[in-house]
């Protein structure tokens, strides 16, 4: 029995229940104070030969940026959804990186990706987009960990937040998004503490809702 992160592999798996064309999704970002949730949703071939796919988490961030680059060269499909702060607010954060994962799909379908299986990481499947066939859709606790597809799909994912967090600190510079990417670090929520809310904040969320 193949194993990956010393747990079976549920691609192999998947391969062993007859499915050929399988899809990762995974989610980032539900726990910061700002910014938005970001899915991937990611096909790889089987012959990828991708060294070092893990949950995006257990990555240092250089060794992530450089998984990212040949991910997206090497992957059958590619593609990112993302719900922004005001989104979250609106209908939480759950529903909102469930949103996103069918944003990422939707995306991913357009681009001419045709899976018979969609994996999905967590405990929850995302709302079917209404205009698409229907695919088998499975949720696994810790996919991230489990399966390569779902591995990649969370490097990317969390590389391509990270970048836009980037992005934000030149616009915000006094929070810091560079650092902490908006996580709930003590520098962080002293920041919105001194300056009040930015625009990209999520005001339902504690720590910020509570200093306005």
């Amino acid at each position: 029995m193949h194993t990956f992160g010393h747990i079976q592999c549920l691609d192999e798996w998947a391969r062993r229940q007859g499915y050929r064309e399988i899809v990762g999704v995974d989610e980032v970002g539900r726990g910061p104070l700002a910014g938005p949730v970001v899915a991937a949703a990611v096909m790889l071939p089987d012959d990828h030969g991708i060294a070092g796919l893990d949950d995006s988490k257990k990555l240092a961030a250089r060794r992530r940026e450089k998984l990212a680059v040949e991910i997206c060269r090497k992957a059958a499909g590619w593609a990112f959804g993302l719900v922004g702060p005001r989104r979250i607010d609106e209908v939480n954060i759950r529903q909102a990186s469930l949103e996103a994962m069918a944003q990422a799909y939707q995306e991913l379908w357009a681009l001419g990706v045709r899976p018979d299986l969609v994996m999905v990481d967590g405990r929850d499947v995302f709302p079917w987009p209404e205009d698409l066939p229907q695919v088998e859709q499975r949720a696994f606790i810790k996919a991230d960990a489990r399966s390569q597809t779902v591995a990649a799909a969370s490097i990317i994912a969390k590389v391509y937040r990270d970048a836009l967090m980037r992005e934000y600190h030149a616009i915000f510079p006094r929070y810091g998004f560079d650092r902490h990417k908006g996580y709930p670090t003590a520098a962080h929520k002293q920041a919105v503490l001194e300056h009040g809310p930015c625009e990209i904040h999520r005001m339902t969320f504690r720590g910020v809702e509570d200093s306005r």
